[in-house]
This record gives structure tokens, C-alpha cells and sequence, in this order.
């Protein structure tokens, strides 16, 4: 599997935020971060489609100094934080103005699964399955915070590889976590590996 080769901009560009959700299952995730390689395999995704989308941070053209890397060219990474100390990481896509956004909820450790395990402070005590299995592990097992936030999809620290896994079926649910936005909760927009293609990855990859 070739990491090095990148997902083009022209990816974010060219697709809204539904689009890119389901695209990016089975694409792989890449960091380089403090001299440590980390990559996982994208396993689970949000998508918030901005200003008509009631659980989007852009949702009715709301624009503050956190929401506004929303609004800049797709492939910048979006990063914020949640209960004020966690990180979560977005995928920009769509023009400049069109604030759509892709949040990375999960990913299939793929490599440097010991690095991931200390920074997730685990000792080595957490299934595998359980290392990066949320948006704010995902973030804190691939060195990812805030310090990223409008970092531009194309470059070595962070990107997404074009390689990655052809997945056989890919399942739809509501978002998580959203009840506030009323109708829109109810969307089928989050995105996701079924559970024997996730143990699939783990086994294949790793043992």
C-alpha cells in the first residue's frame, strides 16, 4: 500500500460534504507528527452540509473566528475542540463560501499502532479496536490538535492517501449526538464499515 500518494484537491473541491463522506471510507488517514508516522484506515464519517444543515457550526451562515476555516477552499483540515479539551478533526470540502464539512469519526489503526497507544496514554491496555474508535481518540491517537487547525490537506504533516480499501457495502445511520437540530438529526448521513469489515482490517493488517 503506497501512503505516500495523496488525495488531489481537486477531491475536496469537486464534491459537497455527502459526497466526500462516503468517498472517504476505506481511504487512509496519514500524520507525521513530532517524527512519528501514523496512519489509520477511515472506517466512519459525518457529514454536515452548512448553512441549511441545523447541527452544522455553519448553520445559517453563522461565521465566528472558529467556524471560519469552514469557509475556506476544501482540503484544509477544520479542527476544534469539544468539553474544552478534546480535538476533533474535519475534512473542508466544497468552494470557498460553501462551508461543508466531513468529520473523521473513527480509523483502523494501520501504522505506528505503539505510538498511538502512547499517546492515548493506554499502556497498551486498549483493544486495538478501541485506540482511535471515536473522533477524540481518533485525534489524540494520530497527534492531531488544534495546532493543525486550516492546515492544508497536500502537505507531509497531514493528509489523506488515495490508496486504501474498496469497501463491499458501506452503512448509513443518523449523526451522533445531535438531537438539537431537530429534523436534520434524523439524515442519513453518517457513514461506516460494518463491524466484521472493521475486525477484518484489524486481523488482516495486523496479524
Amino acid at each position: 500500500m503506497d501512503l505516500t500518494s495523496k488525495l488531489p484537491l481537486s477531491f475536496y473541491r469537486d464534491n459537497d460534504a455527502v459526497t466526500a463522506a462516503r468517498a472517504l471510507i476505506g481511504r487512509v488517514l496519514v500524520t507525521q507528527i513530532g517524527g512519528f508516522l501514523t496512519a489509520g484506515i477511515i472506517s466512519e464519517t459525518e457529514a454536515y452540509m452548512g448553512v441549511t444543515d441545523r447541527a452544522s457550526h455553519a448553520y445559517g451562515g453563522r461565521r465566528t473566528r472558529r467556524t471560519e476555516t469552514m469557509y475556506m477552499d476544501g482540503g484544509h483540515a477544520y479542527i476544534y475542540l469539544i468539553y474544552g479539551m478534546y480535538s476533533c478533526m474535519n475534512v473542508v470540502v466544497n468552494s470557498t463560501d460553501i462551508p461543508h464539512a466531513v468529520l473523521l469519526r473513527s480509523v483502523i489503526p494501520l501504522l505506528g499502532v505503539e505510538v498511538m497507544k502512547k499517546r492515548r496514554s493506554s499502556g497498551g491496555r486498549n483493544a486495538l479496536s478501541h485506540i482511535s474508535d471515536g473522533p477524540g481518540r481518533l485525534c489524540a491517537a494520530m497527534g492531531i490538535d488544534r495546532s493543525l487547525d486550516r492546515t492544508l490537506l497536500n502537505g507531509e504533516r497531514i493528509y489523506i492517501s488515495d490508496c486504501g480499501l474498496a469497501p463491499s457495502d458501506i452503512l448509513t445511520g443518523r449523526r451522533i449526538n445531535i438531537d438539537y437540530a431537530g429534523t436534520d438529526a434524523e439524515r442519513p448521513w453518517r457513514f461506516f464499515l460494518p463491524s466484521n469489515d472493521r475486525l477484518y482490517c484489524l486481523t488482516d493488517v495486523h496479524n
